[in-house]
């Protein structure tokens, strides 16, 4: 049995282990649970929004997990609270993730001012998991003054983890090619700080090139509405370098939301986004375990139309009505 008032208690006073035993709780598809995470969350909203929420994201290889253990480190270094959000890939054959982020971040994963929480994205778009906007409000509700969510990888679905953070951090890496065209547009306007990584050893004055690169392209895109201008910066996960600079600036971009009274606006439109796609998902649900649904049988039907799906819909609501 699951004691909501003492997960309540013990999540105010950061303890990992209930904010874990939480997580579990709103990511799980049983109405029971589902009820009694809505409780939860209700009676926490009053110690949440307090955190710099961040995305991450990057093409595979280059290297978010290594970053998030080597930034999430130094933002510890300072005595910050910082939780980690990893959305795996969910199988489209087993439904099934390896989850294996939380490995690449060693020595992050033993801070104990960390909380690394590795999640299936579930077959969910837009680069993050079913719940993820969940996990974020009971991170903040914890304490955790950082909120870092590491998104399934670039690509032009990447947008939704947009609608549930402050800051989007892009990571780039030379090397790969033709490499201003392997970047998908969409992906980099919504780029708040550009990151090229793995700027050490050899590829230091490549990387250093392809930052300028960058820099100059950026100049093509449509400018921010909220008046920030995107700025590229090089580091090394691996040397730890260029860890401060990126802190300042991420600081400088809160500082400018603040000043500008767009930090709140942008929450309340993502409070908007959210109310509609979850009143979307319930309707869903609600038409799928229907009568109307359940009678339908494609195997017998040689052309589905969207026709056919108004009038299913349609029938649908008159069932209700009927009922009613």
């Amino acid at each position: 049995m699951i004691d909501i008032k003492e997960l309540h208690a013990e999540i105010l006073k950061g303890n990992r282990m209930a904010l874990a035993r939480a997580v579990t709780l709103v990511e799980s598809s049983k109405i029971t649970h589902q009820n009694l995470a809505s409780t939860l969350l209700k009676g926490l909203a009053p110690y949440t929004g307090k955190s710099y929420r961040i995305a991450i994201t990057g093409a595979p290889g280059a290297g978010k997990s290594t970053f998030i253990n080597s930034f999430g480190t130094f933002l510890c270094g300072l005595g910050k609270k910082v939780a980690v959000l990893t959305i795996d890939p969910s199988s489209a054959l087993s439904k099934g993730s390896i989850l294996g982020d939380k490995t690449r971040m060693e020595e992050l994963s033993k801070n104990p001012l960390a909380f690394i929480r590795p999640s299936p994205s579930g077959g969910e778009i837009g680069g993050i998991a079913r719940r993820t906007r969940e996990a974020i409000l009971l991170c903040e509700a914890a304490g955790f003054d950082i909120i870092l969510v590491e998104t399934v990888g670039v690509g032009q679905n990447e947008t939704a983890v947009k609608q549930l953070t402050d800051m989007f951090l892009l990571l780039l890496v030379t090397g790969s090619g033709d490499d201003l065209q392997g970047i998908k547009r969409g992906i980099m306007e919504m780029a708040d700080l550009l990151l090229i990584n793995k700027a050490d050893g050899e590829n230091k004055r490549q990387s250093e090139q392809y930052r300028i690169e960058i820099a100059n392209a950026m100049h093509l895109f449509m400018a921010n509405p909220n008046g920030w201008v995107t700025q590229s910066l090089s580091c090394s996960s691996v040397e730890h370098s260029g860890m401060e600079k990126i802190w300042n600036e991420i600081q400088r971009f809160f500082a400018h939301l603040t000043i500008n009274n767009q930090l709140e606006k942008q929450r309340q439109e993502q409070q908007g986004y959210w109310f509609h796609k979850l009143l979307e998902e319930a309707l869903l649900q609600s038409f799928l375990s229907s009568e109307t649904y359940l009678k339908f049988n494609p195997d017998h039907t040689d052309l589905f139309t969207a026709s056919d799906a108004l009038k299913m819909v349609q029938d649908f609501r008159n069932a209700r009505d009927d009922k009613a």
